[in-house]
Protein backbone atom coordinates (compact mmCIF):
# COMPACT_ATOMS: atom_id res chain seq x y z
CA UNK A 1 0.00 0.00 0.00
CA UNK A 2 1.26 3.49 -1.21
CA UNK A 3 -0.10 5.35 1.68
CA UNK A 4 0.66 8.59 -0.28
CA UNK A 5 -2.58 10.30 -0.82
CA UNK A 6 -2.34 13.94 0.85
CA UNK A 7 -4.17 15.32 3.20
CA UNK A 8 -5.80 18.57 2.06
CA UNK A 9 -9.14 20.75 2.89
CA UNK A 10 -10.93 18.92 -0.13
CA UNK A 11 -9.57 15.35 0.81
CA UNK A 12 -9.12 15.28 4.72
CA UNK A 13 -7.13 13.22 6.63
CA UNK A 14 -9.67 11.10 9.67
CA UNK A 15 -7.70 10.29 13.00
CA UNK A 16 -9.44 8.56 15.36
CA UNK A 17 -8.20 8.57 19.28
CA UNK A 18 -9.39 5.83 20.97
CA UNK A 19 -8.02 6.78 24.82
CA UNK A 20 -8.04 4.47 28.01
CA UNK A 21 -8.86 6.25 31.24
CA UNK A 22 -9.16 3.14 33.79
CA UNK A 23 -7.94 4.13 37.19
CA UNK A 24 -4.44 2.74 36.82
CA UNK A 25 -4.12 5.93 34.68
CA UNK A 26 -3.83 7.52 37.49
CA UNK A 27 -0.26 6.06 38.55
CA UNK A 28 2.89 8.05 38.35
CA UNK A 29 4.92 8.40 35.20
CA UNK A 30 7.93 10.67 35.83
CA UNK A 31 6.22 12.50 38.27
CA UNK A 32 3.16 13.27 36.52
CA UNK A 33 -0.21 11.45 36.56
CA UNK A 34 -0.58 8.77 33.04
CA UNK A 35 -3.95 10.73 32.64
CA UNK A 36 -1.72 14.11 32.63
CA UNK A 37 1.01 13.16 30.15
CA UNK A 38 -1.80 11.83 27.69
CA UNK A 39 -3.48 15.32 28.19
CA UNK A 40 0.00 17.30 27.83
CA UNK A 41 0.62 15.31 24.09
CA UNK A 42 -2.99 15.41 23.08
CA UNK A 43 -2.62 18.79 23.40
CA UNK A 44 1.17 19.17 21.96
CA UNK A 45 -0.19 17.08 18.76
CA UNK A 46 -2.99 19.12 18.18
CA UNK A 47 -1.32 22.35 18.29
CA UNK A 48 1.14 21.00 15.37
CA UNK A 49 -1.55 19.86 13.62
CA UNK A 50 -3.04 23.11 13.48
CA UNK A 51 0.39 24.84 12.55
CA UNK A 52 0.42 22.30 9.76
CA UNK A 53 -3.09 23.61 8.26
CA UNK A 54 -2.53 27.48 8.86
CA UNK A 55 -1.83 29.77 6.01
CA UNK A 56 -1.80 32.60 6.59
CA UNK A 57 -4.65 33.68 9.34
CA UNK A 58 -7.00 30.59 8.10
CA UNK A 59 -6.76 27.11 9.56
CA UNK A 60 -7.29 24.41 6.86
CA UNK A 61 -9.36 21.67 7.60
CA UNK A 62 -6.85 19.19 6.36
CA UNK A 63 -7.45 16.69 9.24
CA UNK A 64 -10.84 15.89 10.96
CA UNK A 65 -11.11 14.44 14.81
CA UNK A 66 -12.98 11.85 16.33
CA UNK A 67 -12.23 10.95 19.93
CA UNK A 68 -13.24 8.07 22.52
CA UNK A 69 -12.52 7.67 25.93
CA UNK A 70 -13.27 4.40 27.43
CA UNK A 71 -13.24 2.28 31.03
CA UNK A 72 -16.42 0.48 31.56
CA UNK A 73 -18.48 2.61 28.83
CA UNK A 74 -16.90 4.57 25.73
CA UNK A 75 -17.64 7.75 25.66
CA UNK A 76 -17.51 10.18 22.63
CA UNK A 77 -15.91 13.27 23.74
CA UNK A 78 -16.56 15.07 20.67
CA UNK A 79 -20.23 14.26 19.80
CA UNK A 80 -18.65 12.52 15.89
CA UNK A 81 -16.18 14.24 14.03
CA UNK A 82 -14.29 17.15 14.08
CA UNK A 83 -11.95 19.24 11.61
CA UNK A 84 -8.85 19.86 13.11
CA UNK A 85 -10.18 24.14 13.46
CA UNK A 86 -13.18 23.02 15.02
CA UNK A 87 -11.03 21.01 17.64
CA UNK A 88 -8.39 23.66 18.18
CA UNK A 89 -11.14 26.04 18.67
CA UNK A 90 -12.67 23.39 21.63
CA UNK A 91 -9.45 22.63 23.25
CA UNK A 92 -8.47 19.35 24.43
CA UNK A 93 -10.89 17.58 26.61
CA UNK A 94 -10.45 17.17 30.29
CA UNK A 95 -10.09 13.40 30.81
CA UNK A 96 -10.58 11.83 34.22
CA UNK A 97 -10.22 8.53 35.83
CA UNK A 98 -12.78 5.83 35.93
CA UNK A 99 -12.32 1.88 36.42
CA UNK A 100 -12.17 -1.05 34.59
CA UNK A 101 -10.48 -1.65 30.26
CA UNK A 102 -13.42 -2.61 28.31
CA UNK A 103 -11.10 -1.96 24.95
CA UNK A 104 -13.12 -4.13 23.03
CA UNK A 105 -15.90 -2.01 23.06
CA UNK A 106 -14.01 0.74 22.28
CA UNK A 107 -12.89 -0.85 18.80
CA UNK A 108 -16.20 -1.66 18.45
CA UNK A 109 -16.84 1.79 18.87
CA UNK A 110 -14.59 2.71 16.13
CA UNK A 111 -16.00 0.35 13.80
CA UNK A 112 -19.36 1.84 13.83
CA UNK A 113 -17.86 5.33 12.99
CA UNK A 114 -15.70 3.78 10.22
CA UNK A 115 -18.36 1.86 8.66
CA UNK A 116 -20.09 5.21 8.13
CA UNK A 117 -16.77 7.55 7.04
CA UNK A 118 -15.26 5.53 4.74
CA UNK A 119 -17.85 5.37 1.72
CA UNK A 120 -17.22 8.88 1.60
CA UNK A 121 -13.46 8.87 1.85
CA UNK A 122 -12.44 7.09 -1.41
CA UNK A 123 -10.35 10.41 -2.13
CA UNK A 124 -8.57 10.72 1.34
CA UNK A 125 -5.72 9.32 3.24
CA UNK A 126 -6.36 6.25 5.20
CA UNK A 127 -8.07 6.51 7.90
CA UNK A 128 -5.75 6.21 11.41
CA UNK A 129 -6.57 4.54 15.04
CA UNK A 130 -4.47 6.20 17.59
CA UNK A 131 -5.13 3.70 20.52
CA UNK A 132 -3.43 5.00 24.07
CA UNK A 133 -3.63 2.52 26.83
CA UNK A 134 -1.71 1.33 30.53
CA UNK A 135 -3.12 -2.20 30.64
CA UNK A 136 -4.53 -5.76 29.80
CA UNK A 137 -8.37 -5.36 28.74
CA UNK A 138 -10.91 -6.30 31.57
CA UNK A 139 -13.41 -6.77 29.10
CA UNK A 140 -13.78 -9.05 26.12
CA UNK A 141 -10.70 -9.80 23.95
CA UNK A 142 -10.85 -6.72 21.29
CA UNK A 143 -8.36 -8.31 19.14
CA UNK A 144 -10.97 -9.73 16.53
CA UNK A 145 -12.48 -5.89 16.38
CA UNK A 146 -9.34 -4.96 15.67
CA UNK A 147 -8.23 -7.27 12.95
CA UNK A 148 -11.55 -6.19 10.97
CA UNK A 149 -10.61 -2.58 11.41
CA UNK A 150 -7.10 -3.79 9.75
CA UNK A 151 -8.67 -4.95 7.02
CA UNK A 152 -11.17 -2.30 6.24
CA UNK A 153 -9.34 -0.11 3.28
CA UNK A 154 -10.13 2.63 1.17
CA UNK A 155 -8.03 3.54 -2.33
CA UNK A 156 -5.39 4.96 0.08
CA UNK A 157 -4.57 1.73 2.00
CA UNK A 158 -6.38 -0.45 4.70
CA UNK A 159 -7.07 1.44 7.72
CA UNK A 160 -3.86 2.32 9.97
CA UNK A 161 -4.20 1.15 13.90
CA UNK A 162 -1.06 2.64 16.10
CA UNK A 163 -0.95 1.50 19.78
CA UNK A 164 0.29 3.97 22.84
CA UNK A 165 1.50 1.55 25.60
CA UNK A 166 2.32 3.01 28.80
CA UNK A 167 4.51 0.90 30.27
CA UNK A 168 7.70 0.37 32.19
CA UNK A 169 7.51 -3.41 31.76
CA UNK A 170 7.92 -3.01 27.80
CA UNK A 171 11.45 -3.37 26.60
CA UNK A 172 14.27 -4.92 28.00
CA UNK A 173 16.39 -1.77 27.80
CA UNK A 174 15.29 2.14 28.40
CA UNK A 175 15.10 3.99 25.19
CA UNK A 176 17.62 6.93 26.36
CA UNK A 177 17.30 8.89 23.12
CA UNK A 178 14.17 9.01 21.30
CA UNK A 179 15.40 10.10 18.64
CA UNK A 180 17.85 8.14 17.55
CA UNK A 181 15.61 4.80 18.62
CA UNK A 182 14.85 2.85 16.10
CA UNK A 183 11.08 1.44 17.63
CA UNK A 184 9.29 -1.27 17.96
CA UNK A 185 9.80 -3.98 15.22
CA UNK A 186 8.72 -7.41 14.27
CA UNK A 187 11.87 -8.76 15.80
CA UNK A 188 12.08 -6.71 18.95
CA UNK A 189 12.11 -8.47 22.57
CA UNK A 190 9.09 -7.59 24.40
CA UNK A 191 8.86 -8.42 28.56
CA UNK A 192 5.39 -8.12 28.36
CA UNK A 193 2.72 -10.87 27.51
CA UNK A 194 -0.08 -7.34 26.42
CA UNK A 195 2.10 -5.74 24.83
CA UNK A 196 3.24 -8.81 22.39
CA UNK A 197 -0.92 -8.62 22.07
CA UNK A 198 -0.75 -5.17 20.76
CA UNK A 199 2.21 -5.59 18.34
CA UNK A 200 0.12 -7.39 16.54
CA UNK A 201 -2.71 -5.26 16.49
CA UNK A 202 -0.29 -2.47 15.55
CA UNK A 203 0.04 -1.70 11.57
CA UNK A 204 3.44 -1.99 9.81
CA UNK A 205 4.85 1.73 9.59
CA UNK A 206 4.40 3.13 5.74
CA UNK A 207 6.96 4.90 4.15
CA UNK A 208 5.41 8.03 3.92
CA UNK A 209 4.55 8.31 7.21
CA UNK A 210 8.61 7.24 8.28
CA UNK A 211 9.61 10.25 6.57
CA UNK A 212 7.10 12.52 8.01
CA UNK A 213 8.59 11.07 11.23
CA UNK A 214 11.76 11.92 10.14
CA UNK A 215 11.41 15.33 9.57
CA UNK A 216 10.26 15.76 13.04
CA UNK A 217 13.43 14.26 13.99
CA UNK A 218 12.64 10.62 14.70
CA UNK A 219 14.83 7.67 13.15
CA UNK A 220 12.53 5.09 13.11
CA UNK A 221 13.31 1.48 11.09
CA UNK A 222 12.37 0.59 7.77
CA UNK A 223 10.28 -2.47 9.40
CA UNK A 224 9.40 -0.33 12.73
CA UNK A 225 5.17 -1.38 13.71
CA UNK A 226 2.86 1.49 14.80
CA UNK A 227 3.87 1.08 18.62
CA UNK A 228 5.29 3.42 20.71
CA UNK A 229 6.30 1.81 24.59
CA UNK A 230 4.54 4.92 26.69
CA UNK A 231 7.75 4.67 29.16
CA UNK A 232 8.56 8.56 29.42
CA UNK A 233 6.03 11.68 28.57
CA UNK A 234 8.55 12.20 25.67
CA UNK A 235 7.60 9.00 24.50
CA UNK A 236 3.91 9.02 24.82
CA UNK A 237 4.66 12.22 22.88
CA UNK A 238 6.42 10.55 20.13
CA UNK A 239 2.87 8.58 19.69
CA UNK A 240 1.04 10.65 19.58
CA UNK A 241 3.35 12.98 16.52
CA UNK A 242 2.76 9.50 14.67
CA UNK A 243 -0.24 9.96 14.85
CA UNK A 244 -0.22 13.10 12.49
CA UNK A 245 1.90 12.22 10.18
CA UNK A 246 0.20 11.84 7.01
CA UNK A 247 1.29 13.95 4.38
CA UNK A 248 0.28 16.95 4.07
CA UNK A 249 -0.28 19.34 1.29
CA UNK A 250 1.37 22.81 1.44
CA UNK A 251 -0.76 24.56 -0.48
Amino acid sequence: MAYDILATSQTPALIIYVLDVSGSMQYPLNGQQRIHVVMDALTVTLQQMVFRCTKGSQISPRYRIAMFAYSDKVYDLLGGVMTIDQVANLGVPVLSTMRATDTEQAFLEVEKLLQRELPMLGNCPAPLVCHMTDGEYTGGNPEPVVRRIMNMRNPDGNVLVENIFISDNLLPDPVIDPSTWQGVTPSTQLRNKYAMTLRSMSSPLPASYRVMMAESGYNLAPDAVMMLPGMTPELVEMGFVMSMSTPVSLY
